[in-house]
């Protein structure tokens, strides 16, 4: 009997500590916050990129026509990142 109660209660708390979590109201702006954090880690990385592909050519280790490919690729990719960035925020 005692074993099949204590079954009963560990149950119960082991999904009181799964459901509550979901059902915290401040959910929504957690996740925003942490897609802005996100998208703003992206957006630093993608600038570094850019630098390291213009460090690259200088260094003569890209051809000019590859360098400017990649850096065309890689500012519309960076354009791409403050668009949702200026989503998130509207």
């Amino acid at each position: 009997m005692e074993f099949g109660l204590a079954v009963v209660v560990l149950i119960g708390v082991v999904a009181l500590v799964v459901v509550l979590p979901l059902a915290r109201p401040g959910r929504r702006e957690h996740t925003e916050d942490y897609r802005r954090a996100a998208l703003e880690a992206a957006k630093e990385a993608k600038y570094r990129e850019i630098r390291d592909a213009e460090l690259d050519y200088r260094m003569g280790k890209l051809a000019e026509e590859d360098w400017r490919a990649a850096d065309r690729e890689l500012r519309a990719q960076a354009m791409e990142i403050l668009h949702e960035l200026d989503a998130l925020e509207s």
